[in-house]
């Protein structure tokens, strides 16, 4: 019995509009089996500024896009992949600030980032703001990126004595952010020029805030429970786990499970095809042709002359209101 073979990466994408209005997370993976590089994107809109959905679809949609154009050079290129990360928010930020001058109503709006790119087992990736990307490896769960926000300093200030720990977890300021896309001067990102290596086994999950509503060794212990599961149901009690908090004022919550299966030698790489590289036509060449300009008619008579019935399946059609 032919059983499909083992994908390098399982992946699963899970969004919950938690306890909030509107959604203002966004997100998108891709990862083509067949390949042995993925992508995934992640914003979460600045909360309670006007317009924080839109930064998040903008940020979202402006980096996969540059980073998915950039795909076939992962590989032959892979030493360039943090530049395209670095390019990629850059062109997320232009965008923000050219929306946001058309539309100064909107003024305010902003969106975290995480990036990231896998190319076998390595993970390039790149943050800005207070979305976590956490490792689960051998049971232990950390977080890798930094947290642009507050959290830090004030978690800083619980740990030296200078405030008592219920009011640096319920201050005010906690969640205040010190870097996010605005449009404007990006204060701070992490983006390592060198790869994290992945192991078999390893867990990823790249995140919003909204997940850590759930305590951390809350979610080592669901990532380690769960760990040989697939990566659909390792989501699916992330987000069992956030509905049974009940709580009221639960965030945003969306994330991306990402399972290394195994790190056998790489069969297929995606080249790039040469800017420069001009084919010969040929009967796979995919063509347009014009009904209205006689395209069809030329095609048509050259088939009728051939003799070989093609000129039949060249019967012209046009999809109307109501036709089949």
């Amino acid at each position: 019995m032919w059983r499909s073979p083992e994908p390098r990466f399982d992946v699963a994408a899970c969004i919950c509009q938690g306890g909030r209005d509107y959604q203002e997370d966004a997100i998108v993976t891709d990862f083509p089996t067949g390949t042995d590089i993925g992508v995934a994107v992640l914003a979460d809109g600045m909360g309670g500024h006007a317009a924080g959905d839109v930064a998040s679809k903008i940020v979202v949609t402006e980096v996969f896009s540059e980073l998915k154009f950039e795909s076939a050079n992962f590989a032959e290129f892979e030493a360039e992949v943090p530049n395209y990360l670095t390019a990629a928010a850059s062109s997320a930020n232009a965008c923000v600030r050219d929306y946001v001058m058309e539309n100064p109503r909107v003024r305010g709006m902003g969106a975290t980032l995480v990036a990231l790119v896998m190319v076998e087992n390595r993970m390039y990736w790149m943050s800005i703001g207070d979305s976590p990307l956490y490792h689960l490896r051998s049971g232990k769960l950390r977080q890798l990126n930094e947290d642009h926000s507050m959290a830090p300093q004030i978690d800083m200030m619980v740990k030296s004595g200078m405030m008592d720990p219920e009011t640096g977890k319920n201050h005010p300021d906690r969640n205040c952010l010190t870097s996010v896309i605005l449009g404007d001067r990006v204060a701070r990102s992490d983006c390592p020029k060198t790869p994290f290596k992945l192991e078999v086994g390893d867990i990823v999950v790249v995140s919003s805030d909204g997940l850590q509503y759930l305590e951390e060794p809350k979610i080592e212990r669901i990532l380690q429970k769960y760990r040989r599961r697939k990566s659909a149901e390792i989501a699916e009690h992330l987000l069992a786990a956030i509905n049974d908090l009940a709580d009221p004022e639960q965030d945003n919550v969306s994330f991306a499970v990402i399972k290394l299966n195994h790190n056998k030698p790489s069969m297929q790489k995606v080249r790039q095809k040469p800017v420069d590289l001009v084919e010969t036509a040929t009967s796979r060449t995919t063509r347009v042709v014009s009904l209205d300009s006689g395209g069809y008619d030329t095609a048509a008579s050259a088939a009728n002359a051939e003799g070989d019935g093609k000129a039949d399946k060249l019967a012209p059609f046009k999809l109307v209101a109501g036709g089949k």
